[in-house]
């Protein structure tokens, strides 16, 4: 109180503010994300039909996205970029030693580990948050939220919940195609563009191809989507100031849920595979 009426040490006081700005944002996000999935089993059994409708918007897309295949496609070509990406540096390393041999093990081993879950979590904060996000704003500034409550409608398990849901379910036809699409670049590369005989190829690529692997690799995933969906339907939900507060949420909640698949990659990571890695790689 001595501060504030004597107006001494301003910088103090606005750092102390800013602090207590931003927990009290971190308290809300985890009030939000709490009632968000404590929800889910009713938006479940009160909106199956909007689920099943978000479901199909979130994996092909809607108006001019729909047609090259909304989030299919994007997801497609990025994990088929990285799955090419990393066959040509593995090659191109392993060959400095002598070991080129071992590019399918390269490739089993970071896609499923780091790449292709890291490129999939990337692809879903930018096409399918980035979506929720605008779309809860828009609804948000145009008072449909609040039409919702005015007709008694909670309004959280019905745009949130139901997205959150959407959102985790989608993901896993879509992380399928993913594996895959990199599991293919990365063979064509070594096959047919560096001319590695495929038996070679194969036989080290299934050899340390792990199942438990792309097991953990898809509960990786699924824990990304539940938190981008999370992160990107708060910003939208409680988004303000028109249009342009709108476009502020979209670029903070793809901020913050970019760094939260970074940093699920590396907890997860070191949670399952520790410092050693979990593998030996001996004859």
């Amino acid at each position: 109180m001595a501060l504030a009426t004597t107006g001494k040490f301003g910088r103090t006081r606005n750092r102390a503010a800013g602090l207590s700005r931003t927990v009290d944002d971190i308290g809300r996000q985890a009030v939000f994300f709490v009632r968000a999935l404590a929800h889910v089993p009713w938006a479940l059994r009160k909106h199956p039909k909007e689920v099943l409708r978000l479901i199909a918007e979130i994996s092909m897309g809607t108006g001019a996205l729909a047609l090259i295949g909304g989030t299919v496609a994007v997801v497609g070509f990025l994990t088929l970029a990285s799955g090419g990406t990393i066959a040509i540096q593995g090659f191109s390393s392993l060959g400095n030693i002598g070991v080129e041999a071992l590019t399918g093990f390269f490739s089993a081993f970071i896609n499923v580990r780091i790449a292709a879950p890291v490129i999939a979590g990337i692809g879903l904060s930018a096409t399918i948050g980035a979506g929720s996000t605008a779309q809860l704003g828009a609804m948000r500034i145009s008072e449909e939220i609040d039409a919702l409550e005015s007709m008694a409608i909670s309004s959280v398990p019905y745009v949130v919940s139901t997205r959150v849901v959407a959102g985790m379910i989608s993901i896993l036809p879509l992380y399928s195609l993913a594996l895959v699409a990199s599991f293919l670049a990365g063979r064509f590369t070594t096959v047919v563009l560096f001319g590695q005989s495929s038996g070679l190829y194969d036989h080290y690529f299934s050899t340390f191809l792990d199942p438990i692997d792309v097991m953990w690799s898809f509960v990786q995933v699924l824990v990304m989507a539940m938190l981008v969906m999370l992160i990107h339907t708060y910003y939208g939900y409680n988004a303000t100031g028109g249009p342009s507060g709108v476009g502020t949420a979209v670029g903070r909640a793809v901020r913050l849920s970019l760094i939260c698949v970074v940093a699920v990659t590396l907890l997860v990571s070191l949670a399952i595979y520790g410092g050693s890695g979990n593998f030996n790689l001996s004859g």
